[in-house]
């Protein structure tokens, strides 16, 4: 059985100003990079095989910080990425407050169905790679919902949001 400790990103500028990121790289800032170095420090006597991130910097500055006690690499997959916000990317989330309605959004944001499928491809991915391993994967808000959508068979309005650096376990 792989075991796949699911971790969000830590804090960014974007996030604090409260812009939508998608998949821009996004910069970890100063409380970012301190939350991920304290996560490194309770999980570094956990056993961890392998280290993988979305291939958006935020992800992959968190992954490096975490994997950094354990002296591990990092690979980085699309696969994990942020949702694609097309229109919405780069603008202020409060001013989004009157889209509630996803029948309204603009055409080019990427669907939650299309999300589930990357989603079941990246757990098809570490199954089929990591076999028998303990893998820290750090992903995003999202991605990471719609991750947890597909292993509990549950739609994605009932998987918790995650805050950031916080770890989920499954079991593969």
């Amino acid at each position: 059985m792989t075991t796949l400790l699911l971790v969000r990103h830590g804090e960014t500028v974007d996030n604090v100003n409260r812009i939508m990121q998608g998949q821009t790289p996004g910069q970890l800032n100063e409380h970012g990079v301190e939350q991920a170095r304290e996560a490194a420090t309770a999980l570094q006597e956990r056993h961890i095989d392998a280290f993988v991130s979305s291939d958006l910097q935020r992800s992959i500055d968190t992954c490096t910080i975490l994997a950094a006690p354990h002296g591990g690499s990092v690979a980085v997959t699309p696969l994990l990425r942020e949702r694609d916000w097309g229109s919405f990317t780069g603008k202020h989330i409060p001013s989004l407050s009157h889209l509630d309605d996803p029948t309204l959004w603009p055409k080019d944001i990427e669907t939650l169905p299309a999300m589930k499928e990357r989603a079941e491809k990246f757990l098809a991915w570490i199954r089929g790679k990591y076999p028998g391993q303990t893998v820290l994967a750090v992903g995003h808000g999202i991605i990471n919902k719609a991750v947890q959508s597909v292993y509990y068979s549950k739609p994605m309005n009932e998987i918790l949001p995650m805050k950031n650096l916080e770890v989920r376990v499954l079991e593969l």
